[in-house]
């Protein structure tokens, strides 16, 4: 008799631990079956001279559409493509793999695409989540108190 009421008083002692543990499994288990979508294809990459990064990634079927837009006060060349100041040109990638782009204005003159295909529910998809969170954690704009 002992023994069968055990549990229930450790559950009942430490249940915001267990509810927590409960959130973070639920959570876990969306980030790796819940469908990957979006409301756009694109991704926006504005040039705007050196603070612009030299690698980009895009996920195919999620967001494998660049769109460069030229945000200089000079015309841009993007590999064979020359932009005006304001200008855009969007790029579709159809296939998984990397492409080193000419463009002068960049660090090191070449932007790397780097396109990686649609991660299948479960872990890989899990990590491609968490790749692209913590990539956006990295890459906010930082600014200073006003």
């Amino acid at each position: 008799m002992q023994h069968s009421h055990a549990f229930p008083l450790v559950l009942r002692r430490h249940w915001p631990l267990a509810a927590l543990s409960g959130a973070i499994l639920l959570v876990l288990l969306w980030g790796m079956l819940a469908p990957l979508r979006g409301a756009s294809h694109e991704l926006l990459l504005e040039i705007r001279g050196s603070e612009t990064p030299a690698t980009v990634r895009l996920t195919l079927g999620v967001q494998d559409v660049l769109l460069l837009r030229n945000a200089t006060r000079a015309p841009l060349v993007f590999g064979p493509v020359q932009l005006a100041p304001g200008g855009e040109f969007r790029l579709p990638v159809e296939a998984a793999g990397e492409q080193a782009i000419p463009c002068p204005l960049l660090p090191g003159g070449v932007l790397r695409l780097r396109v990686v295909p649609m991660p299948d529910p479960g872990m890989e998809r899990l990590r491609w989540r968490l790749g692209n969170f913590s990539h956006a954690i990295r890459t906010l704009p930082l600014q200073g108190p006003e």
